[in-house]
């Protein structure tokens, strides 16, 4: 976890930074008046923890019929950048845009994004129904691709593994009527099995939502992603040609 991105999250209260719960997150009525492509842009975004320099200046774009990768090493900045893109995390000097409109804070926005953090999301007391339910998701589309899934939409969040809760949490986002989401390590804990499937649904669901992420199992991101960014010392890089970029600077062998 990146160390500006410690803090006690709360199921759907949101993390460390949030002025509200992660309920006005997740609304789901889009707003009437935008015209697609919907473009997500963050700018002017710097900050420091402990001394030490983690974003300079950033510049980020995402727009919807795409997945962004974002990369990097553990403790880089990838997880303070994504609170800030959605809102928060205040960043002096961070502008994030609709359209070329601002939006501060994101996440207030009608149907505008939902974001995923590193650590659990949904309340363990809730079942996987329920949860649905509370996102307007409708349990049975969202877990269509894995019929496990479904068999266990009675059960209690906090009686599933920790990788199937990170599935569950990945799909209702994901289903969930916003133009955006904002994926930290979607893939962590999630059986090899599923992973491809999951993969898959990502790539379903693109063509109505942009979705930005971030994680370390880079194969994966490399395949599904339209565009790449790097995170290295504070700077914010659009790669190229990703593979070619992150083989020059070690992150793949």
């Amino acid at each position: 976890m990146d160390p500006a991105g410690r803090g006690r999250y709360g199921g759907l209260r949101g993390f460390r930074g949030f002025a509200a719960p992660l309920g006005l997150l997740m609304r789901t009525t889009p707003p009437p008046t935008a015209t697609l492509p919907y473009v997500l842009e963050a700018d002017g975004i710097q900050f420091a923890f402990g001394g030490r320099v983690l974003l300079a200046d950033v510049y980020l774009r995402v727009q919807t019929g795409q997945v962004v990768g974002l990369l990097g090493r553990n403790g880089c900045g990838k997880s303070t950048l994504l609170q800030t893109v959605a809102g928060g995390r205040r960043v002096a000097d961070a502008s994030v845009r609709l359209n070329g409109q601002r939006v501060v804070p994101a996440y207030r926005q009608p149907g505008l994004l939902n974001y995923l953090p590193q650590v659990p999301l949904l309340p363990a007391q809730l079942s996987v129904t329920a949860a649905a339910r509370l996102l307007g998701v409708d349990a049975g589309a969202a877990l269509a691709a894995f019929p496990e899934l479904l068999a266990q939409a009675h059960r209690p969040v906090g009686e599933l593994s920790g990788g199937t809760t990170r599935l569950v949490e990945v799909l209702l986002l994901l289903h969930a009527d916003t133009r955006f989401s904002l994926l930290d390590e979607p893939f962590i804990g999630v059986m090899p099995i599923h992973l491809e499937t999951l993969v898959e649904v990502l790539r379903a669901v693109k063509p109505r939502k942009g979705i930005l992420l971030t994680d370390h199992r880079y194969e994966e991101v490399l395949a599904l992603c339209d565009v790449v960014y790097l995170l290295h010392d504070g700077r914010l890089e659009r790669l190229d040609d990703p593979r070619a970029g992150l083989l020059d600077r070690g992150y793949l062998r």
